[in-house]
C-alpha cells in the first residue's frame, strides 16, 4: 500500500473520527428504534438514549460540517478526496435539520413535561418521519465506508500511517461520557412523564376475557 500524501492524512484523520462517531450513533439509534414500538412502557430508556445522543451527534456534525467547508474552501486536500456521492448530498442538510429538530423536540418535551404538549409532540413525530427517511439513505450510503474505516484504524500499523487513533477514540469517548451523563439526569426529569403513562394505562377499560 502506497503511504497517503502528507496533507491528506488530516482528511483520512477526520473521516476515521466521523466513521467511529456514525458507528456509536448506529448502535444507538438501534436501541431507540426498539424503543419506539412500545413508547410508553420503554419511555425512560426512550429518553435515556435520546439524551445520549445529543452531544454525538453534534461531534458528528461538527466532523462532517469540518469536512464540508474546507471542500468548498477548495483546500487541496479535500477537494482530492471530492464531496459525497450527489444523492448524499442533497439529503445531508435534511439529515443534519431532521437530527436537530428531533433532538430538540425531545429534549423540550422531557423541559415541559406531558402538560400543553401537544404541537412538540407532533413536531416530534414529524421530525422522526422524516430523519427516518432520510437517514436510512444515508446509511445505507455510508455503512460499508464506515466499516472500513473503524476497521483501519483498529489496525495498528494504519493506525502509525494515521496518527492520534487513541486521540480520535478518547473524543468519541468522552462524547459518550457526556451522552451518558445526560441520559442518566433525563432519568430524573422524566417523572411527569413516566406517571401520565402510568395514569393512562390505569385508566384503560379492563379487556373482557369472556
Amino acid at each position: 500500500m502506497s503511504a497517503e500524501r502528507p496533507t491528506d492524512v488530516g482528511v483520512i484523520a477526520n473521516s476515521r473520527l466521523t466513521a467511529a462517531v456514525g458507528a456509536v450513533i448506529l448502535v444507538a439509534t438501534a436501541v431507540e428504534a426498539f424503543t419506539v414500538f412500545d413508547v410508553r412502557s420503554m419511555f425512560a430508556l426512550h429518553a435515556f438514549v435520546g439524551m445520549l445522543l445529543i452531544p454525538i451527534a453534534l461531534l458528528k456534525m461538527c466532523t462532517t460540517g469540518y469536512r464540508f467547508v474546507n471542500y468548498y474552501r477548495r483546500v487541496p486536500a479535500y477537494v482530492r478526496k471530492g464531496p459525497p456521492h450527489p444523492v448524499l448530498r442533497i439529503i445531508a442538510p435534511f439529515v443534519v435539520l431532521s437530527t436537530i429538530a428531533l433532538l430538540g423536540t425531545g429534549a423540550l418535551l422531557l423541559a415541559v413535561g406531558p402538560s400543553g404538549s401537544d404541537t412538540i409532540v407532533t413536531l416530534h413525530q414529524a421530525s422522526f418521519i422524516v430523519w427516518v427517511s432520510v437517514t436510512t439513505v444515508h446509511v445505507l450510503g455510508h455503512i460499508v465506508e464506515t466499516w472500513r474505516l473503524n476497521v483501519d484504524d483498529l489496525r495498528a500499523a494504519s493506525s502509525r500511517s494515521v496518527p492520534r487513533a487513541r486521540t480520535r477514540h478518547s473524543i468519541v469517548l468522552l462524547s459518550l461520557i457526556v451522552g451518558l451523563g445526560l441520559g442518566a439526569a433525563s432519568l430524573g426529569w422524566n417523572g411527569a412523564w413516566v406517571g401520565a403513562h402510568h395514569r393512562d394505562r390505569q385508566a384503560l377499560p379492563p379487556v373482557d376475557a369472556g
